[in-house]
């Protein structure tokens, strides 16, 4: 764990770019950003640490049961103070500086505090509680304070800009010229050539951003884990399937208890024949943190006020000009007029679609939003006979999860062995990845179920990332979440196929950081512009629905028979189904996204009610009120509960699935889904290459040139021309 993974985690502040001049970069004998507090430990608090002793865990991973909450405090500040003597013995060493002593040599620092920090980043996202909220509160403002004062240092700076100014005569390979490269524009765009007035102000809005950041997300999860359905009464649950009724039984209540979790929350959605209680829990859903002490409306509004006005210090419009800079969208605009091209056809599409169930509804009552999910489900049944129920027997998590194994096998060589480690959670399920030769690639680990102590969605992290610096070989450890429901003890997990699609989907991001053959941390993974690392993901959704990946993992549970071929017709036929909706719902919360970080500091400021905001943004789209965007902000984590997050950036998965669609293409026109040659390129500018080459570069190596929209288009159900343009 280096350096660089403490900002790859997420858990320090990201900062912002510069676009000064020579005259700010002289200025750098006066004050800096202060160094964060004071801070020491002491060899009694530090006694019987884990994080202190050699870890002789299988694969490296951590000791889980013997880390307790308390140890993770006096570990981090040993961490900090270690790093600091690590960026002291740089900055003062007397030979010039070099690529060695100074940019791999940070690249090499803070591995303690590194292992620290991810796996606190990772045990707060997994299996939280009060104290390691309280926790947060205080080391991630810490921990940002102290990024802060590292980057701004103007002699280590100083030693950066040096090598970077002589890389033409340093003979890197390129390896070793890309981490120059990246080195010095994070420097760069931390403020490190700014005056010390401005860095002052960077660094206060940072440690603010923090605090603000990590509030935000603790809001959203009490309030999350605070709204459940209590079903007693035939009516209440009416429509619901055997198995969600079992996967939802809470015996001490003697209940059907639905909290808020996508899938439960979707699920009694599409299957509840109770209007009243559907309302209810659409309300539950769209309302939290809107009001009282978990409001997080006002958090939204200063944290965008924040970006805008770090924005400006660093000599940018708007967060959005930042943040897009290195994308492969390039500028807010750009990344709008790409979502608009598709916002039109699919907003014209989702009024198709009302209309429709409007029809089946007829006079009874007027079609509304919380009846989306139920009536699509009925007019999808009506128009294809297809139901959900009839599919899920065939997606068994175990056989689905061998599915992807088997493919990646195929695609490109690695296997998979599940091995005995202890994990964080008892459901913990881990394996050994080897690659063609059986070369250990890493550990790869799973955590497939929702629980109260676990934030929603799904997920992608690691314990411990790639490094290969001066032949010292590390391998990662990656892990893989979901938020499936749990059924009973002894039950099959049968799976929704948009869960199938989920689980590809972060298995690609799995692969992405499994597979990587780069020797720097800073660009051995996932990390890179937003709209270009969900591309290794996403390609993968596309191999759920071919009938060679259905062959190999779609059995049904009792009885082991391949999906029949019928069922998977209808099921594909309707794919494209509700389409509208889907693609509206995504959009809007995109170009929510987008609308915040692309106020300028003036304009920021003006903003005093973040629902007004986001009601005046949607309605100038032409959204309609039957929809709501997938994130509303109040609980739009993406963007609002971290430094950076995806800000600005919700458009990428959209933007990447040009990618995909492009990419998946010519597997297509190979005519073979495994075919070996289009795999090899894929496996070499894609999973392997990590951050190597620009993402625009990367995918010209794999594809042989751009991509192309019309896939993308054409994948939704949407003519071509219906997008207008190009």
């Amino acid at each position: 764990m280096k350096f660089n993974k403490l900002i790859g985690l997420g858990l320090i502040a990201l900062m912002l770019g510069a676009c000064g001049g020579a005259d700010q970069e002289e200025a750098t004998e006066a004050a800096l950003p202060a160094a964060s507090d004071e801070i020491s430990v002491t060899e009694a608090e530090l006694a019987g640490n884990p994080f202190m002793e050699e870890w002789d865990t299988p694969y490296g991973v951590p000791p889980f049961s013997a880390i307790e909450n308390a140890h993770y405090m006096p570990a981090m500040k040993k961490g900090v103070l270690e790093l600091r003597a690590e960026i002291d013995a740089i900055v003062s060493n007397a030979e010039a500086p070099t690529f060695e002593n100074t940019i791999v040599a940070l690249e090499l620092a803070g591995e303690l505090l590194g292992d620290v920090a991810s796996t606190f980043g990772n045990i707060t996202g997994t299996d939280t509680d009060d104290e390691l909220r309280a926790l947060e509160t205080e080391i991630y403002p810490m921990l940002t304070r102290e990024f802060d004062a590292i980057t701004m240092n103007p002699d280590l700076w100083q030693r950066v800009k040096t090598v970077y100014e002589q890389r033409d005569s340093l003979e890197l390979d390129e390896q070793d010229a890309r981490l120059l490269e990246l080195r010095h524009r994070s420097f760069i765009r931390a403020g490190a050539a700014f005056t010390p007035d401005i860095k002052e102000q960077i660094a206060a809005i940072n440690a603010e951003m923090s605090a603000l950041t990590t509030k935000f997300s603790q809001n959203l999860l009490l309030e999350t884990k605070a709204f459940t359905l209590e079903l007693k009464e035939d009516d209440e649950i009416a429509g619901l399937s055997d198995d969600f009724k079992a996967a939802v039984w809470d015996e001490d209540k003697q209940a059907w208890v639905v909290g808020l979790n996508r899938s439960s929350y979707e699920t009694f959605m599409v299957q509840s024949e109770n209007r009243e209680l559907r309302d209810k829990l659409f309300n539950g859903y769209r309302l939290r943190a809107t009001s009282g002490d978990r409001d997080n409306g006002p958090l939204a509004i200063k944290i965008a006020q924040l970006r805008a006005k770090r924005a400006e210090l660093m000599g940018y419009n708007s967060h959005a000009e930042y943040i897009l800079e290195y994308n492969m969208a390039k500028t807010p605009k750009g990344a709008e007029d790409f979502l608009l091209r598709v916002w039109r056809p699919g907003l014209e599409r989702a009024k198709e679609e009302r209309a429709d169930m409007q029809a089946m509804i007829g006079d009874e009552f007027t079609f509304a939003a919380h009846d989306w999910w139920h009536y699509s489900e009925k007019v999808r049944k009506a128009r294809f006979d297809i139901d959900e129920n009839e599919t899920k027997p065939y997606f068994d998590l175990k056989n689905v999860r061998e599915g992807a194994f088997e493919m990646a096998n195929r695609l490109f060589g690695v296997t998979f062995e599940e091995v005995d480690v202890e994990g964080w959670n008892p459901v913990v399920v881990s394996f050994d990845v080897k690659d063609e030769n059986g070369e250990h690639l890493g550990l790869f680990m799973t955590d497939m179920y929702a629980r109260d102590s676990k934030r929603g969605g799904a997920w992608m992290s690691s314990y411990r990332g790639t490094s290969n610096i001066n032949g010292d070989k590390i391998r990662p450890v990656i892990t893989n979440n979901l938020n499936l429901p749990t059924p009973p003890e002894g039950d099959p997990t049968l799976m929704r196929f948009s869960d199938v699609e989920t689980l590809f989907h972060e298995f690609g991001h799995g692969l992405h950081g499994l597979m990587t053959q780069i020797d720097y941390p800073m660009f051995s993974g996932v990390d890179g512009p937003r709209d270009y690392t969900e591309f290794p993901a996403q390609i993968l959704e596309h191999w759920t629905s071919q009938p060679e990946m259905l062959e190999l993992y779609a059995r049904h549970y009792q009885t082991g028979e391949v999906i029949p071929s019928e069922l998977v017709e209808r099921m594909l036929a309707a794919g494209n189904h509700n389409q509208g909706f889907a693609t509206t719902e995504y959009i809007a919360a995109s170009l929510l996204d987008l609308r915040w970080h692309m106020l300028s500091s003036e304009e920021a400021a003006k903003i005093t009610d973040a629902r007004a905001f986001e009601k005046e943004v949607l309605e100038g789209y032409g959204l309609i009120p039957e929809i709501e965007p997938r994130y509303r902000s109040n609980y739009f984590a993406h963007i609002f509960s971290s430094s950076t997050g995806y800000s600005s950036g919700y458009y990428a998965y959209l933007w990447s699935e040009i990618l995909d669609a492009d990419g998946f293409a010519a597997f297509k026109q190979a005519e073979n889904i495994f075919d070996p040659e289009v795999a090899a390129r894929l496996k070499k500018w894609v999973y392997e290459a990590g951050g190597l080459k620009p993402a625009d570069e990367l995918y010209r190596n794999f594809r042989g040139s751009d991509p192309s929209i019309e896939p993308l288009l054409e994948g939704r159900g949407f003519a071509v021309e219906e997008a207008g343009g190009t």
